[in-house]
């Protein structure tokens, strides 16, 4: 049952809504609301981020994903308005409005002959004057495509890489790290519906298809109040429509997989109502572990070889009304195996589906969207002579969010609610067995507020948060404010609460772990760290602090600089030093991380240039010892150029250098007995296994430090309108650095990353 103070903290975020919107609904009496949707003329695609213009006064605004501007406060009489993006016409309309009105205006846009460098204020600009991101990266599939691919095809796994505060591991176990949080403690939405593990088992695919994002938001801490759940960051993928005017799609094939995308209207696009219905489906399957013993034959002897299949699948109807209003539809099948021949076969499997809505009342200043959604992740690990892992998590989310816009501020507030079923078996190495069958369920109310003046944007917000299956309670406030001091030099800041309840079976202390299992948080009692001490709460929790500036130089250069101090107050993990079943099953940390990345940047019509910097410091403390976590890289640079030759010509370039991650050094070996033939064990004759003794120091040896060259050229070859082929020649780790992957103390062997590996695609686009 919901204690008193959620219930009162809840009524207060509704109350404090209604008040507001009240307030602005008065205001709103005595002018004008005019908001629209700006879509493609030929397609029906939602232009987003363009530029809508109300002529004669100051107001402008940027549209949204969907394609969507609001413009309030607007005094009666009659206006033009208008509205252009890169490469459209510019289209100019009429309107007259009446006092108290809210108007509907859709906006239709002509490809034309528009240049790049003709137009004199970007989106991008006019997107950094008008929003805080902190610490917030928005990704497009072009600039997914504009990185060299591994294996010929492009990825968001492998863009990510590139970006500030985000480390990876290594090519195999496909799990990233942002700035300081392990995986379990970042959020992955797709269409607001949570994916627990969005990587394939090769670190270089995800399971999300390029051609099917149309945006991607990484949020490396500070997130806003809408966001909740995780303690460290959120990556949120929305995919796009299908076309609303044509059937299309694409096919692919490489050494590596091969993928289909199909797409094309249920109902056309009709230029005078707007409404339409389209679907998309795509598909990607890996035969990897079939080409690479004749195509990369050596990338198997002294290695892991490359033994990877999976298949995904996702499909979407949309349907759009007249009048911006929609709803999608959505469903997904995602597999991964590994076969390590005579040590362990891992299968994991992922399905669900949902159902994304915006509504848009005509003559109502409030927009409701939200979604419903469910989500299934199953994964299995078997090994000779050992007791079989297995893992099971599934549960629904229902989001519902509301956002009501005022003359220089947008309310919005909304509910969340997520069921969790988590199921855990397996034995650790004593044989004690670990088993955690729980159902849980979160609530959560939110509220925020974005007030805009000419020189500064502030953003507050609260989160309240309750664990319901755990009793626990969290109020989490967030803050962030940008200052404008010139078009040219903006300084900005962050602050954040933040808690979640899931658990990962993946200790931070394994350097390689195919076996990515969750859980719910604890019931039984847990103590701080070192001691006998009981904890206030069973949650995992943070403070983060982020502090940056933006700068635009001469020539199109654009500088990010953002320092950042992450405070992991409680982390809590499955108790790997389990020696009998009276022991705790859960043991708890505290942690931090902190540091600042550099971001240079800079985009022309042939050449798309960034540069990364990252300093970053990672620490945990289980009470007996601090010690930096085997993800503490301590240097990260990443340098990605991007040069168009012609107009059907395209060079790519990336190198990454890492310094050394830390390991715990060996002190020495001795004879381990299992003991299983009990009195009856022949202690003069067996063979015993090899045990090896650790340093007292964790973590306090390095690594060789990383670097890795990748480079790709691609050709497009345009044969009519709507057909097309791409050839695209890569090759990864061009100069076949021998990085190490792990080391294995027992057998004294080295087992490195990938080598050298080229490889040719093919896509025909119809």
């Amino acid at each position: 049952m919901i204690n008193s103070p959620m219930i009162r903290t809840l009524q207060r975020l509704t109350f404090l809504s209604i008040l507001c919107f009240t307030f602005i609904s008065v205001v709103s009496g005595q002018t004008a609301t005019l908001r629209g949707n700006v879509y493609d003329e030929n397609t029906g695609e939602a232009i987003a981020f363009g530029q809508v213009y109300l002529v004669g006064t100051e107001k402008r605004a940027i549209t949204d994903l969907d394609g969507f501007f609001v413009f309030t406060d607007i005094p009666v009489g009659s206006y033009e308005i208008e509205a252009f993006f890169i490469s459209y016409d510019t289209v100019r309309s009429s309107i007259t409005l009446e006092a108290g009105q809210v108007k509907y205006l859709k906006l239709l846009l002509k490809e034309g002959s528009i240049q790049l460098n003709t137009i004199n204020v970007s989106a991008s600009k006019e997107q950094r004057r008008n929003e805080v991101n902190v610490s917030r990266i928005t990704i497009t599939p072009k600039q997914i495509k504009s990185l060299p691919s591994t294996g010929g095809e492009a990825d968001i796994a492998q863009y990510l890489m590139v970006l500030p505060g985000i480390i990876s591991t290594g090519d195999q176990g496909g799990q990233i790290y942002i700035r300081g949080g392990s995986p379990v403690q970042n959020k992955i939405l797709l269409d607001g519906m949570t994916i627990y593990n969005p990587f394939h088992s090769i670190g270089f695919f995800s399971v999300f298809e390029t051609e099917a994002i149309k945006s991607a938001e990484v949020l490396s801490g500070a997130f806003g109040a809408e966001y909740g759940g995780r303690i460290s960051a959120v990556v949120d993928l929305k995919t796009r429509e299908g076309d609303k005017k044509r059937f299309g799609g694409l096919v692919s094939a490489s050494p590596f997989q091969v993928k289909a995308l199909l797409e094309g209207p249920i109902r056309p696009f009709n230029p005078q109502t707007g409404a339409s219905s389209s679907y998309l489906i795509t598909g990607k399957h890996s035969y990897l572990d079939k080409t690479s013993p004749k195509l990369y034959d050596y990338a198997t002897p002294d290695s892991l070889g490359l033994p990877y299949s999976y298949t995904d699948i996702y499909g979407k109807m949309s349907f759009l009304s007249g009048e911006g209003s929609k709803i999608d539809l959505f469903g997904f099948s995602f597999s991964d195996g590994v076969n390590l021949d005579n040590v362990a076969n891992i299968d994991w499997k992922s399905g669900g589906g949902g159902v994304n809505f915006k509504l848009i009342p005509r003559s109502s200043n409030l927009i409701f969207s939200g979604t419903l959604a469910y989500s299934k992740y199953d994964i299995a690990l078997t090994a000779p002579n050992q007791q079989p892992r297995t893992n099971s998590i599934g549960g629904f989310n229902a989001l519902f969010d509301f956002a009501s816009f005022g003359k220089s501020s947008t309310l919005n507030y909304g509910f969340e609610l997520n069921g969790i079923s988590t199921k855990l078996a397996f034995r650790n190495f004593v044989g004690v067995t670990f088993e955690q069958s729980e159902n849980t369920t979160e609530l959560a109310g939110y509220i925020s507020l974005r007030q805009k003046t000419q020189a500064i944007i502030i953003e507050p917000g609260l989160r309240a948060q309750f664990y319901a299956s755990l009793g626990d309670f969290s109020l989490e406030p967030r803050l962030a404010l940008k200052s404008n001091f010139s078009d040219k030099f903006r300084m900005k800041f962050a602050v954040g609460k933040y808690s979640q309840n899931l658990i990962s079976t993946v200790n931070e202390q394994d350097i390689v772990n195919y076996f990515v299992g969750f859980l719910s948080g604890p019931e039984e009692t847990i103590y701080e760290p070192g001691t006998t001490v009981k904890t206030k709460d069973k949650l995992q929790k943070a403070w983060h602090f982020l502090a940056g500036v933006e700068v635009d130089l001469k020539a199109g250069w654009e500088v990010n600089i953002e320092g950042y101090y992450k405070d992991f107050s409680q982390l809590i993990g499955v108790n790997r030093m389990k020696l009998s079943q009276e022991d705790p099953d859960f043991s708890t940390e505290t942690g931090d991380a902190y540091g600042i990345d550099f971001t240079l940047t800079r985009q022309t019509q042939k050449v798309a240039f960034w540069a990364t910097y990252s300093l970053g410091f990672v620490n945990r403390d289980d009470g007996f010892e601090k010690y930096p976590t085997h993800f503490d890289r301590r240097h990260n640079v990443n340098i990605l150029v991007n040069y168009s030759i012609g107009r059907t010509w395209e060079l790519g370039v990336r190198w990454n250098y890492g310094s050394g991650f830390p390991f715990t050094l060996t002190q020495g070996f001795y004879g381990q007995y299992d003991l299983l033939d009990g009195i009856d064990t022949d202690v003069l004759t067996d063979n015993p296994d090899l045990g090896i003794i650790y340093s007292d120091q964790r973590n306090s040896g390095k690594l060789p430090d990383y670097h890795r060259l990748d480079l790709s050229l691609k050709k497009t070859i345009e044969f009519k309108e709507h057909l097309r082929m791409e050839l695209l020649l890569s090759v990864t780790n061009a100069y076949n650095r021998d990085n190490i992957f792990y080391f294995d103390r027992v057998t004294y062997s080295r087992v490195d990353q990938l080598p050298i590996i080229p490889s040719l695609t093919a896509k025909i686009e119809f």
